[in-house]
């Protein structure tokens, strides 16, 4: 039996809560580089510089056309990243390249859920969590209860014609109390039917999220299970009618596997350049 609206949105905004302040307050956060950049050309891809992940590591990558135009973004997890993961969870701060600049992303924070979080009837499994963000570093930081203004910045959403379409933030609870530290709001798309709690079979879905009226973050989650049951998923992005800032922004996902390398690779493809408006 479908469970109604009210209570599907607060089991999911209680899932978001209970996930990210557990990797917050319980993990600890990587952001130290451990190499250089591989500088690229147009028509190539150019890789982040990668960082340590259970056996393996991650690291960002964009790739270019002909005309040195971005047409995808996206990390690669090595092929022992999955191996020797941390029970406790972590979170890696990945820059992405320089030649990334013109897309309207500025890095990924990427989270190992171990337990998954709850509730467990939806997104109980082990996952990991790619944040695609839209601002700096420094902005996501700043989201932090110590601000005066906390609850006023989660309750100014932006304007709906620049979310996708269908995303919602759940309505039976004050948008403040659904504002995560380091993160911000999350919206979910209200059309996922099979969102229901003790039937859901989960294994990959796609949230965004906002700050101070302005969309911030695409995210992907994915199950480690699917992830090493060798996916080969590509799907379109639900778009927004209008955009904030003029950037190339991606129309499809992805979740494969390199059959070279054995890299589990996360990607936002089909870049389109967008004007503010």
């Amino acid at each position: 039996m479908r469970v109604h609206r009210p209570l599907r949105n607060a089991v999911l905004t209680a899932a978001v809560t209970c996930s990210a302040l557990s990797v917050l307050t319980g993990c600890r956060a990587e952001s130290a580089r451990s190499d250089t950049p591989v500088p690229a050309s147009a028509g190539d891809t150019v890789v982040g510089p990668s960082q340590g992940l259970g056996n393996g590591h991650a690291r960002t990558y964009v790739t270019l056309d002909g005309d040195g135009r971005p047409t995808e973004v996206g990390v690669r997890l090595s092929s022992t990243a999955l191996e020797g993961l941390p029970e406790s969870g972590s979170m890696l701060m990945l820059d992405l390249p320089d030649q990334a600049a013109t897309t309207a992303f500025d890095h990924v924070m990427l989270n190992w859920n171990p337990q998954g979080h709850h509730p467990v009837e939806l997104f109980g499994k082990p996952h990991f969590d790619f944040h695609f963000d839209m601002v700096d570093m420094a902005a996501m930081h700043g989201i932090t209860p110590d601000d005066p203004g906390y609850a006023a910045k989660a309750e100014h959403l932006p304007e709906a014609r620049y979310m996708p379409e269908d995303y919602e933030v759940p309505k039976d609870v004050p948008v403040a109390a659904q504002a995560v530290p380091g993160m911000g709001v999350h919206w979910f798309d209200a059309s996922d039917t099979s969102l229901v709690p003790g039937t859901y079979d989960f294994q990959h879905i796609v949230l965004n999220g906002s700050w101070d009226g302005r969309r911030t973050f695409d995210e992907p989650m994915i199950t480690k299970e699917f992830l090493m049951s060798g996916p080969d998923v590509e799907l379109p992005l639900k778009q927004p009618q209008a955009f904030q800032k003029s950037a190339y922004y991606p129309t499809t996902y992805a979740i494969d596997v390199d059959e070279q390398t054995g890299d589990y690779v996360v990607s936002l493809a089909g870049m389109t350049a967008r004007t503010a408006s």
